[in-house]
């Protein structure tokens, strides 16, 4: 008896087993076809030299690899990526504080939470082309507006040149992207961290006699220190992996190459000048130095998190 109950219980447990590999199946293919191999196709075109129009594709092995660390243009569009990363903390920032704002138990708390993540649901497309007409230097609202504060001042300002001139190219890209992530994901991720943090903490605060700044240091920024050391992380890949639309549509990644990111030249060489093996070699080295900005953050900044 204890060996057919033993033996129907096996049955039972190979059954679900079945079952839960079956609802995997679809996902796992899907992974396989659509991410596994091309990566590993990358991987072998970055050893190659082919132009998407003759076959077969020449073998060069590390000839890429070596132009590519020659390649005075890649430095500067790495320049450029790391450039525009300097909005990464300003963000960061804003989106705490905006939380901050957002987490008062205020009436109607809820639409402005929706008003602020808005930007972030609308097409990528639009917000450039929108920025694009800020931007204009003739009839752009930005330049009318330091128009009109210099008219209050009795000062002759003008406005600059935002996407035509190299010096404000970048800022203005920067300026575009913190108004864009300020909002967005970060601001939610870090609501619903503080939403997270026990109100005896603060209790206990301010019967010690703790104002408003000393709750927040000694209570809520260790409370969300791993959402912040998230959000850094998350933050600097994407900042990698990042430029690309806004360099097609507003700049062109131009003026002279100045918006032109490390993404933005991987898509010139694979898709405008059709060198797949060198376009593929950009993406393995991003890949590597995406992988070691996140091991020096994992090792550096690791220790300052409160879990």
């Amino acid at each position: 008896m204890k060996e057919f109950i033993k033996k129907k219980l096996q049955c039972e447990s190979c059954r679900e087993t079945l079952a839960a590999y079956g609802f995997l199946l679809p996902n796992l293919i899907g992974f396989l076809i659509f991410t596994s191999i091309p990566v590993l196709a990358s991987l072998v075109l970055s050893f190659v030299k082919w132009d998407l129009l003759s076959w077969p594709p020449h073998f060069v092995w590390f000839r890429n690899f070596v132009d590519l660390l020659k390649d005075p243009y890649f430095w500067q569009y790495c320049g450029n990526t790391v450039y525009l990363m300097l909005s990464i903390p300003f963000s960061m920032a804003g989106s705490l504080i905006l939380a901050l704002a957002m987490n008062q138990r205020l009436r109607g708390i809820v639409f402005f939470r929706t008003v602020y993540f808005l930007p972030t649901l609308c097409s990528g497309v639009a917000i450039y082309m929108l920025w694009r007409l800020i931007y204009n230097p003739e009839f752009g609202v930005l330049n009318q507006f330091i128009a009109k504060v210099g008219e209050m001042l009795n000062l002759n300002l003008t406005g600059p040149q935002w996407l035509t001139d190299e010096n404000w190219a970048k800022p203005a890209l920067i300026i575009m992207g913190i108004w864009q992530m300020v909002g967005g994901y970060n601001m939610i991720l870090y609501l619903a961290a503080l939403q997270g943090v026990p109100r005896d903490y603060y209790d206990a605060a301010e019967v010690d006699g703790a104002n408003g700044w000393q709750k927040f240091w000694a209570v809520t920024w260790p409370q969300i220190s791993p959402t912040t050391f998230f959000i850094a992380i998350m933050s600097i890949i994407g900042g990698f992996q990042a430029g690309f639309d806004p360099a097609y549509i507003m700049t062109g990644g131009g003026p002279n190459g100045s918006t032109t990111t490390i993404i933005f030249y991987l898509y010139n060489n694979a898709f405008q000048w059709h060198n797949m093996g060198y376009a593929a070699a950009i993406a393995w080295v991003l890949f590597i130095i995406v992988f070691i900005f996140t091991l020096l953050q994992w090792k550096f900044f690791s220790k300052n998190v409160h879990y």
